[in-house]
């Protein structure tokens, strides 16, 4: 018998490898799959496929919303010295759209919300099993201002064409009643598929130049908007007195730099307090490989990087 030659054991090896990957990024599919019927959420994928978005209604339950409103106005009490009223607030008392950053250590309730069920099996199936926190933060809007202009979340450093496949996805929770008037959450549906940012044509809201294909998304308190990274989105100005309040949780891929930086101290005492849930010690960045200094690379950390699109 013949022995072989060493290309030929190279080429066998290489392709071993290749089939142990795909088997991962399959059974993290799998996994994916599973999640997906035991928490009947297969109309929510075909709306994400079809369309580049989908809503979960009633996905903050009242203790929920009550408590992320709460801290949200203290923070903006903080901030800006005033705390207006939800209901009541004129342009005078705070006019147009402000984004509070960096929520997840203000309160319990917020690591509560990021780790809830449905909504985090839907960014699992549009990022993989490996995605990460980018930030958490709230768009806190009131009467004036100008509207966000459509734009996707890939963020204007990204090139066109965009891949099929979500590098990012947010999760837009509504913490008061979204109406156009209200200044509510904007939506081009099926935008995902043009893997393109949108021209200066098309990223209007407002007037004779208003893009004609967006939609308002209105929704109640509690209910929850996801979309693939690709899909074009932006908000009203809002028309009537009164504050629009959301929570943004938005999430990216491994290789996608995060917005927010977690503080050591915050994380660690996040962790701590939560030594036994995996999953969102991973959100946070405790298997992130990169970011290495002198010490060089944390090769365990770089064996468990995603082979796939799903793991």
């Amino acid at each position: 018998m013949e022995a072989k030659s060493s290309h030929e054991h190279s080429t066998g090896d290489l392709a071993a490898a290749h089939s142990a990957l795909r088997s991962r990024d399959l059974k993290a599919l799998a996994r994916i799959e599973h999640d997906i019927d035991r928490l009947a959420l297969h109309e929510h994928v075909r709306h994400l496929d079809a369309w580049g978005y989908t809503v979960i209604k009633g996905a903050l339950d009242d203790h929920q919303i009550t408590a992320a409103r709460r801290a949200i106005s203290r923070r903006v009490e903080r901030v800006y010295g005033c705390s207006p009223d939800l209901l009541e607030a004129r342009e005078e008392d705070f006019s147009g759209l402000s984004y509070q950053p960096y929520l997840l250590y203000d309160d319990p309730v917020f690591p509560e919300i990021l780790m809830l069920e449905r909504p985090l099996a839907l960014v699992t199936y549009l990022l993989g099993e490996s995605c990460h926190l980018s930030s958490i933060g709230s768009h806190f809007k009131g009467p004036g201002g100008e509207p966000l202009r459509l734009h996707s979340d890939n963020g204007n450093g990204m090139p066109s064409p965009f891949p099929a496949y979500s590098q990012v996805a947010n999760v837009n929770y509504a913490l008061t009643p979204y109406t156009k008037e209200a200044g509510a959450l904007a939506i081009v549906p099926g935008s995902h598929r043009l893997a393109r940012h949108p021209s200066s044509r098309e990223f209007e809201l407002h007037g004779e130049a208003a893009n004609p294909n967006v939609q308002s998304m209105d929704i109640e308190p509690g209910d929850a908007v996801i979309w693939h990274g690709n899909t074009w989105h932006g908000s009203f100005r809002r028309e009537i007195p009164g504050i629009r309040m959301n929570l943004s949780v938005y999430f990216a891929r491994q290789y996608v730099v995060p917005q927010e930086r977690q503080a050591t101290e915050d994380l660690a005492a996040l962790l701590e307090a939560h030594p036994n849930d995996a999953r969102l010690a991973r959100l946070l960045g405790a298997k992130q490989p990169y970011g290495w200094q002198a010490e060089g690379p944390d090769y365990t950390k770089m064996a468990q990087n995603p082979s796939g699109q799903f793991d």
